[in-house]
């Protein structure tokens, strides 16, 4: 099954929300105290997901705020550079600083991000800053969680979304769920679940549901897409790790996707990568289960290599990838 869109838009995706720094240790298989080095790399989900789509050849903008230091000189230039509009990234004027994530690479199993998020740019994204005429000129609207999180940037993004229903623009859930960034989980499940209603298609792994859900143990799919297509979603993935994807749309298909075979490196871009991939696959009109084995092989890539953005792989790497079909199987 192919999942219709306009195509009259002249961009394919655009998305809102955070753009900051990844610091990734050079020094793999020891704790943090211990690593003396880092790379700096372009960071946050939504911003990953438009690198990724722009580098799978898709036309991509952002909307976002981004400091005025070397930090958001950095990120704005790295995007504009991979092909990525940033004609609606505003610039903070008020002095917030970029956020940072430090990552620690133990071993392929353990893997940890120290985060700095205090008063950081992205979250002062104003709804004064979202422009209609941008989000009308796409033909989806991709937001993530994180910037639900905190005010003015959930104003942004609820404004954002209203905007894109008005104008006939998909709107692109990512659960994006980083416990760090929230004050309780019933103020989570809250947003989470007023915008996964008005959404039309919803992305997140199994325990990202189960906190939109506010469970306090691991939830059941089917319950899930139950609640869900009660409301605006047509297509609902969920994803479960090694044991693959699900992908539900509302007419009751089901589709599943595999994990493929890597030599894993870090734990962290998996869902970054598989979103961007899977969107590239949708928005090309090759169907939702072809969009299941583009995420799944990307998301492989992507953990096999040093960075989240900077790894995003191309389309020919994705369906080598594909065409090996090397998958995980486990009932």
């Amino acid at each position: 099954m192919t999942y219709e869109l306009s195509t009259d838009r002249e961009f394919d995706l655009i998305a809102i929300g955070r753009a900051c720094i990844d610091l990734n240790a050079v020094e793999y298989n020891r704790p943090m105290e211990e690593t003396m080095t880092f790379s700096k790399y372009v960071g946050g989900s939504p911003a990953n997901i438009v690198i990724g789509s722009s580098k799978l050849g898709l036309k991509a903008g952002f909307i976002g705020k981004i400091a005025d230091d070397q930090h958001g000189r950095f990120i704005e230039s790295y995007m504009r550079g991979v092909g990525v509009d940033t004609s609606n990234l505003v610039v903070d004027q008020e002095g917030h600083k970029t956020g940072l994530a430090f990552t620690e690479i133990k071993s392929p199993e353990e893997c940890s991000i120290l985060m700095y998020r205090q008063d950081v740019a992205d979250l002062y994204l104003s709804p004064e800053e979202v422009n209609e005429a941008y989000i009308r000129r796409s033909k989806l609207l991709l937001v993530s969680g994180t910037a639900l999180s905190k005010s003015p940037s959930r104003e942004a993004v609820l404004k954002a979304i209203r905007l894109a229903k008005r104008n006939d623009v998909k709107v692109v859930f990512e659960l994006d769920y980083r416990p760090y960034s929230w004050e309780t989980p019933e103020e989570t499940a809250v947003y989470y679940s007023l915008v996964a209603e008005q959404s039309d298609i919803v992305i997140g792994t199994r325990e990202e549901f189960d906190v939109l859900e506010n469970r306090t143990e691991k939830g059941d799919n089917d319950e899930t897409i139950r609640y869900l297509f009660k409301h605006s979603p047509e297509l609902i993935v969920i994803k479960h790790g090694v044991e693959g994807s699900f992908a539900y749309t509302k007419a009751g298909e089901t589709y599943r996707g595999y994990a493929y075979k890597t030599k894993v490196l870090k734990t962290f871009g998996a869902g970054d990568s598989y979103a961007s991939a899977f969107l590239y696959a949708l928005i090309s009109g090759k169907g939702i289960e072809t969009a299941l084995k583009y995420g799944s092989a990307s998301a492989s890539i992507v953990v096999s290599k040093h960075s989240s953005s900077d790894a995003m792989p191309s389309v020919e790497e994705i369906e080598a990838l594909i065409e090996k079909d090397e998958t995980i199987t486990i009932a």
